[in-house]
């Protein structure tokens, strides 16, 4: 037993979750979990023969240790009946991504160096690859196009916005579940080219694509008239919140009166990039209300006194979640803004990032469920728009940015917003 408790020791200093843990301090995750050992009883390890040596550990520690037990005898067995040589790193990261599975919540999960590190360089908005938005919906596991960069290789390919990513090269077939495995195939080097199929309209569409340097806008905007300026913006990453306050000062120096803030297909990201373009409309007082497993409601975002009086219209559908759930709520309860557009994604939870280990490797976890500041639950149920428009049959949404003509939610965006000038 205690040759398999040392085994678990090693298991679980590779596969520990709070270490290193970034923007939470370890106090409160010991005031949220428990986590702190006040026990004075101790137990005495015996590590394997030969070592000569012992590690001496709290009795609460020990017991804890022991249920990884199993794990270290598969572990062993593996080590001395596999017929080839184990690859033992890949074994330790098999089971902390297991064990992150065994939460059964899709939006937790484990992050191998490489994976860790091509996260931050999502969110920074610079990759090689082909240029596409994916958003993966984890009921139907169907990975959608939802946006198509401007002058990317899929955009010059003829990749448009709502095709199904179907397969990447010859036999990936591509579902919510292993979406991060044909991002990294769609990846490489410059100059190199990929073979990725679509569905769109129930037909199989292959197209080869090369792959180059991404550069990322989250933000794109203009004055639609003389007094209606618009907003679309993609995703809460990079320095989303500073290019859309820069984008708000420009409209405000050409005059605007009234505002369009676009999240559709903006399926979230940073949670205090909401607070502060929140903080930019609100007067002082709550974004939203973290709902922890203890039960505790904790004001965790809240905004200061001064704000801007332009009157708000905000379009959201079906793929507007978190984070931009988050921020229209907000406005909506507290800065009198009128939602344009259909029901939103439904995801009320918020999940934070850890770094993990001292190799790069790094974890999200679902931390809280969220509440409107006027305490209404999201999860699962999404924020339904005050005025509901629908798509006309066949339109899915592959038209120009600020195309009056053919978006017909953003039209009914702007005669709203004109409504708010009277």
């Amino acid at each position: 037993m205690k040759k398999k408790i040392f085994l678990a020791v090693m298991l679980l200093a590779a596969m520990s979750l709070m270490s290193g843990c970034m923007m939470m301090s370890g106090n409160r995750l010991e005031s949220m979990f428990g986590t702190k050992d006040t026990s004075t009883a101790t137990q005495t390890v015996n590590l394997p023969a030969g070592s000569g040596d012992t590690v001496t550990i709290s009795k609460i520690e020990y017991e804890r240790l022991a249920k990884f037990a199993d794990l270290a005898d598969l572990y062993d067995m593996a080590e001395y009946y596999f017929y080839q040589e184990p690859d033992r790193e890949k074994m330790i990261e098999y089971a902390a991504k297991g064990l992150m599975a065994g939460l059964d919540d899709p939006y937790s999960f484990y992050y191998n160096p490489e994976e860790f590190q091509e996260m931050w360089e999502d969110d920074e908005g610079n990759y090689v690859g082909i240029g596409v938005l994916i958003s993966s919906n984890m009921e139907t596991l169907v990975c959608t196009i939802s946006r198509v960069f401007d002058g990317s290789p899929a955009e010059e390919a003829g990749v448009q916005r709502g095709d199904i990513l179907y397969r990447v090269g010859e036999d990936l077939y591509v579902n919510a579940d292993n979406v991060n495995e044909a991002v990294k195939i769609m990846r490489g080097e410059p100059g190199t080219t990929v073979d990725v199929t679509f569905l769109r309209n129930d037909e199989e569409i292959t197209f080869t694509i090369l792959r180059r340097e991404i550069n990322i806008n989250q933000i794109e905007y203009k004055m639609l008239d003389g007094e209606v300026g618009y907003i679309a913006m993609y995703a809460f990453a990079g320095e989303a919140e500073k290019e859309f306050e820069a984008a708000l000062n420009s409209l405000v120096s050409q005059g605007v009166k009234s505002l369009i803030v676009d999240l559709r297909d903006n399926g979230g990201g940073w949670v205090e990039q909401a607070r502060y373009i929140g903080d930019l409309f609100m007067d002082e007082g709550d974004l939203c209300y973290l709902l922890y497993r203890d039960g505790n409601e904790v004001q965790e975002y809240r905004t200061a006194d001064g704000k801007n009086d332009i009157p708000l219209t905000i379009i959201i559908n079906e793929n507007s979640a978190s984070s931009s759930e988050i921020l229209t709520a907000a406005l909506r309860e507290s800065a009198g803004a009128t939602v344009v557009g259909t029901k939103s994604f439904g995801k009320g939870i918020i999940q934070q990032v850890f770094s993990v280990g001292d190799e790069g490797a790094g974890c999200q976890i679902t931390i809280a469920e969220y509440l409107t500041p006027k305490g209404n639950k999201v999860h699962e149920v999404g924020l339904e728009p005050d005025v509901i428009v629908e798509l006309p049959a066949g339109d899915n949404g592959s038209y120009d940015f600020a195309d009056l003509e053919k978006d017909v939610q953003l039209k009914k965006a702007l005669e709203i917003a004109r409504e708010k000038l009277k």
